[in-house]
């Protein structure tokens, strides 16, 4: 049994004001190659179909245009689409009674059913709600009878994981469902599909585009997990990796890079072969399990200039530029043109310079995303009256005027000039008459 594991497509995602439509429309036409030449019995999307709850017409014509070739083009083929956080869950889910005729699975909400409680319970409110676990269990069978279970799980919102500690009700929730499909499936292989932020998961420090809330508090900790599905495959950070301290999850890693910080990420798809392969069948071993990796080149490339923190000066930029750039051809951008981002250190270049260096970007087979203006940090301790804070004593009784000449230091990278700090010292007298 073959099913291909993908995520985090963002259609209608603007790269720095950038249309990217054309790029995902390269990409889908290269997934419906590899579903054409692999002929999968599933095909798994897990979440971040599109990159907010109110896409363009646009983008959801690409999607219903991959949809409408894929079921054709493999009428067999199973395909599972759960939502992400970047998702609408009910517009992901409107189309479902129409699409599950063609073999397209939509899941986007956690239903919940009411258990009437019996005569005599301590619940006094005659019942309580109860997950449909089996709305998110779905069966793929082969041509040859084979079947294996998909745990279909949308992103879980706070108010769905109803929990103290939303990483624990996560985690309850998982464990639940996994332990009724294997109640309700005895013996069949269990594939996990989730959007969620596993901990450990390695994500850009700068710059990125995943929605991570700060402390931690959405991470979902996998350790300790026994009774786990026989493979996990997850959406939400777009670094391809395996989930920290498992050899059974993974994230699948985003089809095209949303920042600069993931400008050396690779990007694809996952193939899960269960079963035994060619190999397997000559040699009579049977495998039951093959991950293998699908690569796929983004239509554009991003380029950062300079690659490394080299001071340069304006004919050396002209110089790295031409050598670095391609030329268009006949003034027009290529199909396979760059994303660039320059890295000005100020100190070496006039505004004039930049905006020099700026149409020259403009006259390569490029598009300029980005200029990051680097200022050399300023040595606070040449600062009269810089000192180092360890206590709130140390504030409480340190003069306004230093602290707010370092403040000020800190802010614009440079300290007040005679003028400025008389300022500030008069206003500071006036205000404490």
């Amino acid at each position: 049994m073959k099913i291909l594991a993908t995520s985090d497509w963002h259609l209608g995602n603007l790269f720095h004001g950038n249309d990217r439509l054309p790029e995902h429309k390269h990409f889908l036409k290269w997934l419906l190659e590899q579903i054409a030449e692999q002929k999968p019995d599933a095909l798994l999307i897990a979440g971040d179909i599109f990159d907010n709850g109110n896409p363009s017409a646009a983008a959801q014509t690409v999607y219903y245009e991959f949809l409408a070739d894929a079921t054709q083009l493999c009428p067999n083929m199973q395909v599972i689409i759960t939502a992400g956080n970047h998702d609408s869950a009910s517009r992901l889910e409107a189309p479902r009674p129409l699409l599950t005729r063609y073999h397209v699975e939509i899941r986007g909400n956690v239903r919940k059913i009411w258990q009437q409680g019996e005569s005599g319970d301590e619940d006094k409110t005659g019942g309580h709600w109860l997950y449909s676990f089996d709305d998110l269990i779905i069966p793929v069978t082969n041509e040859e009878g084979e079947e294996v279970i998909i745990l279909a799980v949308p992103f879980l919102r706070s108010d769905v994981v109803q929990n103290a500690s939303y990483s624990q009700g996560v985690n309850d929730f998982l464990r639940e469902l996994t332990a009724e499909a294997r109640k309700k499936y005895p013996g069949r292989k269990c594939i996990m599909m989730a959007h969620m932020y596993a901990k450990g998961s390695d994500i850009a420090r700068k710059d990125a585009s995943e929605k991570i809330i700060i402390g931690g508090q959405e991470e979902v900790d996998l350790e300790g997990w026994n009774d786990h599905p026989d493979y996990m495959t997850c959406g939400h950070i777009h670094k391809r990796q395996h989930i920290w301290n498992t050899d059974w999850a993974r994230y699948t890693g985003s089809i095209l890079p949303m920042s600069f910080a993931e400008k050396d990420y690779t990007h694809g798809i996952d193939l899960i072969t269960i079963g035994c392969d060619e190999e397997g069948k000559e040699t009579g071993k049977s495998k039951e399990w093959k991950i293998d990796f699908l690569e796929y080149k983004p239509q554009h490339s991003l380029r950062i200039l300079p690659e490394n923190e080299e001071e340069l000066t304006f004919k050396k930029w002209q110089k790295l530029i031409n050598s670095e750039l391609s030329e268009r051809t006949d003034g027009e951008l290529s199909d396979h043109f760059d994303y660039v981002m320059l890295k000005v250190k100020q100190e070496k270049l006039t505004s004039d310079d930049i905006k020099e260096l700026e149409k020259l970007v403009n006259e390569k087979d490029a598009v300029l995303c980005k200029i990051q203006r680097i200022i050399q940090q300023l040595d606070l301790s040449t600062i009269q009256g810089s000192q180092h804070i360890t206590s709130i004593e140390d504030i409480i009784n340190r003069p306004p005027l230093d602290t707010l000449k370092e403040a000020f230091a800190i802010r614009h990278n440079a300290p007040m000039n005679e003028r400025q700090e008389k300022m500030l010292s008069d206003l500071l007298t006036t205000s404490s008459l």
